[in-house]
């Protein structure tokens, strides 16, 4: 039986005016979705955002900022 949490999603978003594609496991989209919902903001300006910040590689620095994100609650 497969635990589909673990299965990867890649979505296409724009940062700076640029399409480009993140792939992340379903609850790392789901906490971006949560996160952009308390900040006021669309999960595309909360990625552009965070990859303005960002030294390597986009989908590992979401997955970096999530977690510092609920462990600083």
């Amino acid at each position: 039986m497969t635990d589909r949490a673990h299965i990867v999603q890649k979505r296409s978003v724009t940062i700076a005016g640029h399409r480009t594609s993140v792939t992340l496991e379903k609850p790392f989209w789901d906490s971006l979705k949560e996160i952009a919902n308390a900040r006021s903001q669309s999960v595309n300006a909360l990625i552009a955002e965070i990859d303005r910040q960002q030294q390597g590689n986009l989908s590992s620095t979401l997955r970096v900022f999530i977690l510092r994100y609920y462990k600083a609650k």
